[in-house]
């Protein structure tokens, strides 16, 4: 009958996908399509943001003429006082090396200097240690955003914990002064017609002689105790070189070589030397200087003061030849040295001493000195050299 026919079969359900897990069948539910991030459904994910490449310790070899500078370390919070590293991190920062904040605070970028050279004093061969980004060119725009008188001439890579003043063994600097500073006050003409006799030339280098080795170097400086061991310094070897003429005018260059040097120290060891020598002071004022008693030490200017070279012998020993890192010998670059010397040194030295007569205004001034007269030292002090303006012939050293 109709009334007893059976339903249609229904089609059997699919069972929900399944997936064998650990050695039994599980069931799992089916999951929605996911959503790609980037906004609809199968758009491709935006690339991340570039990354900067990792920052590298590297050095840089540095030449300037510091007249016009107030040294050469940056004075942190005194835009008043413009120094060579005040040009310098500008450069870096506007070439793309570092970050600008880096150029704020030097710390960040574990900024260091072979030697904090005073006002006025120039360098040919100057050492610094940073972290920076290695850009393509490097060389050529950070110097684009130099003046001329400033320039970098190298670039190495270091090891990662590189420091360059803890790690410079030795430092070199001439002292480029008119030969009439030897004549003799009694004996001869005070003028640049004056020309160094060879028997002056010998006297010169035998009293040069007598600073190499260790002495207590406390009265070349300021606020050193005779007794204080940071007074004590080692002078590997200090003469001067034959004359020679510059427009007219007759120049030597006195070489010192020293583990490192205190504020002032190497113009004072030159002014004492010029004052036995045009005899206003006896020889026996060195010995003196080396002792406890006090002695009244001339500086002369800062004019004529250079670091010509910083030296890494122990740096190179242990990892110039370990085939990842050069050593830090600058060969290569001696030519752009010399070249930067003859441009902007030489010239600047010369002119400044004719046009503002800086080194015949000094020697006006010896006369008023009492080389005769001592008195004892204080035995030792604990105040530190103020850094914040005139830095160091040398390493800045202040402990």
């Amino acid at each position: 009958m109709a009334g007893n026919e059976d339903p249609p079969a229904l089609a059997p359900q699919q069972p929900p996908p399944e997936r064998k897990a650990r050695g039994a069948w599980v069931w799992e539910e089916a999951q929605p399509a996911k959503r790609l991030r980037g906004g609809e459904e199968g758009e491709p994910e935006p690339p991340p943001p570039a990354r900067k490449p990792p920052k590298r310790k590297i050095v840089l070899l540095l030449a300037y003429s510091g007249k016009g500078y107030h040294g050469m370390q940056r004075n942190s919070g005194s835009s008043q006082f413009k120094t060579i590293e005040d040009d310098l991190v500008s450069a870096l920062v506007r070439a793309g090396c570092i970050p600008e904040n880096h150029g704020t605070d030097m710390r960040k970028m574990s900024f260091q200097r072979c030697a904090r050279t005073d006002k006025g004093v120039s360098a040919a061969g100057q050492v610094v240690s940073l972290k920076a980004w290695l850009i393509d060119d490097i060389l050529d725009k950070i110097n684009s955003h130099l003046p001329s008188h400033i320039r970098i001439l190298g670039l190495k890579r270091v090891t990662g914990g590189f420091n360059s003043k803890n790690r410079c063994d030795a430092r070199t600097y001439f002292y480029m002064l008119p030969t009439f500073a030897f004549a003799h006050k009694d004996r001869d003409v005070q003028d640049e017609t004056y020309r160094l006799s060879t028997e002056t030339l010998q006297q010169v280098n035998r009293l040069l002689a007598c600073y190499t080795g260790t002495h207590n170097f406390h009265n070349f400086t300021s606020q050193k105790g005779p007794r204080e061991p940071s007074a004590r310094r080692y002078i590997l070897e200090m003469y001067c070189e034959q004359p020679f003429v510059r427009e007219g005018l007759e120049f030597a260059m006195i070489k010192v070589k020293g583990q490192s040097f205190m504020m002032h120290q190497i113009r004072k060891m030159v002014g004492l030397l010029v004052a036995i020598v045009k005899g206003y002071a006896p020889e026996s004022v060195l010995e003196r200087s080396w002792g406890e008693e006090k002695v009244d030490v001339p500086k002369a200017p800062g004019l004529g003061l250079v670091l010509e070279r910083v030296h890494f012998e122990k740096y190179n020993q242990r990892f110039g030849g370990d085939g990842l890192h050069e050593p830090l010998d600058w060969a290569q670059e001696e030519g752009k040295a010399a070249a930067f010397k003859e441009q902007h040194i030489y010239p600047t030295i010369v002119s400044t001493e004719r046009h503002e007569r800086s080194m015949a205004q000094w020697l006006s001034t010896l006369p008023v000195h009492d080389f005769s007269a001592t008195a004892l030292a204080a035995p030792s002090t604990s105040a530190q050299v103020p850094s914040s303006l005139e830095g160091s012939d040398g390493d800045g050293d202040t402990d």
